[in-house]
Parts: structure tokens; sequence; C-alpha cells
């Protein structure tokens, strides 16, 4: 099979590329290299397969209408994981995230649409839930209300898969990820950069008094349910959770790094940031019953396989 995947280099697209090349698959990525966090980190996630003879790079911008016009034919699915990530910064550039986001998925539906693609899966984020307090959050909530500019890119991206999964018989597979981490995660999230400056000896930012709640989600496991969703036929469109269905608060996830680490945090408190809801919770079960998805990762054995990554 060919398989096209956007964001290829960055944490969670090099480790599915890298997943289905070791299964024989030919595997076309888009990066850009975004400078959002340094790209000479995305170019070491794909360093060991960038000479791989069945991996093809095009560095080229979701945002051109013609990025993927050089992807050779067949393709069988896409899997658009691209995208300008992060809460927090969506706020302060509200404009680049609806250009990069919304628009870049417009122009992957198309390609989808020209080429007679019939199999599109699409990264999409716990964060659509905004603050909805009927934990754990189902898949048919009614009535979401992202409170980040980040978190409507994603909500109205889902609504595109479905206007073309209708029009043009695309099967539009929706993802909604939960805090996923593990070996790779991006620099700027909140268990590679406590576990830096914890090894670095440096306080480290404190949001509130630790009570936030986060339902983490080991990379393994989340490839698990991509590779599920690229086989998904039952259907024309579906929106699934990608969870652990458990949560761990700010305060356990600062003490299972400093298991991990043997090293103590140095706390610097901060109030909490606009834009972050209190939890993230997911329910799963529609995603086992379509996908078979079952997580396998616990939250202490996987942030100890990162701390073994970071430390090597």
């Amino acid at each position: 099979m060919h398989y096209l995947v956007t964001g290829g280099a960055g944490f969670i697209g090099s480790h599915l590329t890298e997943s289905l090349l070791a299964d024989g698959h030919q595997v076309t990525i888009i990066d850009n290299l975004d400078p959002f966090y340094d790209p000479a980190v995305k170019r070491q996630n794909i360093a060991k397969i960038v000479d791989h003879p069945n991996f093809t790079w095009l560095q080229t911008d979701i945002r051109d209408l013609h990025a993927a016009d050089h992807v050779a034919s067949p393709v069988h699915a896409i899997i658009h994981i691209a995208a300008k990530a992060g809460v927090r910064p969506s706020i302060a550039d509200p404009i680049g995230y609806y250009d990069t986001n919304v628009k870049g998925t417009l122009h992957l539906l198309e390609f989808a649409k020209t080429c007679n693609i019939e199999q599109f899966v699409f990264a999409s984020s716990s964060s659509v839930y905004g603050i909805n307090p009927e934990v754990p959050w189902k898949e048919d909530t009614e009535n979401l209300q992202p409170i980040s500019p980040y978190a409507s890119t994603k909500l109205a991206c889902e609504g595109l898969g479905h206007v073309y999964s209708k029009l043009y018989d695309i099967r539009f597979i929706a993802l909604r990820f939960f805090t996923v981490y593990g070996p790779r995660q991006r620099p700027d999230l909140a268990i590679h950069k406590f576990a830096k400056m914890i090894l670095a000896g440096e306080s480290i930012p404190f949001f509130g008094d630790g009570s936030t709640r986060r339902d983490y989600t080991y990379i393994e496991d989340i490839l698990s349910g991509i590779r599920a969703a690229i086989h998904y036929t039952d259907s024309p469109f579906e929106i699934l959770n990608l969870g652990n269905d458990r949560t761990i608060s700010l305060a356990e996830m600062v003490q299972t790094i400093e298991q991990a680490l043997g090293k103590k945090a140095i706390i610097d408190q901060h109030p909490e940031q606009p834009g972050d809801v209190p939890q993230t919770w997911a329910d799963i079960s529609k995603t086992t019953k379509l996908l078979g998805y079952q997580p396998q990762t616990t939250f202490p054995d996987g942030v100890a396989q990162f701390a073994e990554w970071l430390k090597a």
C-alpha cells in the first residue's frame, strides 16, 4: 500500500511512518518543518528512514493548494496529522491557525476527491470538547463549545470531513487524540518540557493547584488506533476517541516524572492559563467496538520509557 502522511516528520507522524515502512508499505510524507519548534528535532525524528527506498519526503506546506501535486499515484489512504499545534499559542495567532489547519485540511480533501482516494484519517483533538463536566467524554456529545482557536479549527475540520464524505464518498475517520506522550514528544509539551527542566535543575512552571487532570495516551497505543482506522471500512464517517480511559492529575504527572528520573522537581507556581480545560477524559467504548482499540501502556510505564529515551 501507498500512504500519504502529513506532518510525517513530527512526533506522531514519524512514529507512524516508521511503523508503516517496517511493514513493507510505501510512505510519502508532507512536512514543511514548521519552526513552531526546532526543525532539527524533526530532521532527527526521520533520520533513520530518510534513505529508505519506500520513503518520500515532500518538504512543502499544506496551505499551498498544490502541495500534494507531486505525490505518486495511487494513494490508498491519507493520514492527515499536520497542523499548527497548541492551545495557548493559538490564542495569540487565530488567523494563522485557521489558515493552516482548516484551509490545509480542505486542500487535502480536494486532493482526495481529485485522486479518488477513499480513506482519509484525520488527527482531531480532545480539545474540541471544551469545558464539559459530563465525563468521560463521548463522541456523540452535542453542542460542543471549544475554548481556543486551535480546538475550534479541529472541530471545523471534522465538519469539512463530513461534507466531503457525503458529497464525494470519501471515508473520513476523525480520531480525537487525548494528550499523546512518549519518545519524540514535542518539546513544548508538559512531560517533555518538565523532564528536561528537572534534569537541568531548573524550576518547572506549575499552573494552578495541581488538580487539573489529563487522559494521557502513550504513542504506541495511538499508533494502534491510527493503523486500525486506516483499514476501517464499515461506515463512511466516524468520530472516535483515542485516549487511555483514565485520568492523571498534574501533581501525579510531576511525581511520576520525578520517579522515572530519580530527581525531585523545583516547583514554580503560576495561576491557571486561559484556554486550558480542568480535565480531559475519553470514553473509548465506541473506538473499542469499531476498531478493537485497547490501550496497553500504563502511565508509569510510558513515562519510564520516555525517560529512557530522553536520557539516551
